[in-house]
């Protein structure tokens, strides 16, 4: 079992308190009005699926239910940092040494 740190509760707790929401980062479009219909449903359905570190978006469903960041290695699944939502990681692929598959 993992145990997260949550950032806002300033605490590691248990996994099941958590719900992974995908990939983080993510820009909406600045104009949806005048968006394509494809570029719309990449920007709804496409996202990174890599092997090794990625940035993704948590939530702790059972505790302060706030929406943080994470950067997990899909290989290992080992949390290497969370961070409040709005901020930028400092952990990355070029940081840590570790190369991403594409």
């Amino acid at each position: 079992m993992l145990h997260i740190y949550c950032p806002y509760c300033e605490e590691y707790r248990e996994e099941e308190e958590f719900r992974p929401k995908g990939e983080a980062h993510i820009a909406r479009p600045a104009e949806p009005e005048a968006t394509s219909d494809e570029a719309w449903g990449d920007y709804l359905f496409f996202r990174k699926n890599p092997r090794g570190l990625h940035h993704e978006q948590w939530y702790h469903a059972a505790g302060c239910r706030k929406f943080f960041n994470a950067t997990r290695d899909t290989v290992s699944y080992q949390i290497l940092e969370t961070y409040k939502a709005g901020q930028q990681p400092t952990v990355t692929a070029a940081a840590s040494g570790k190369k991403v598959a594409k």
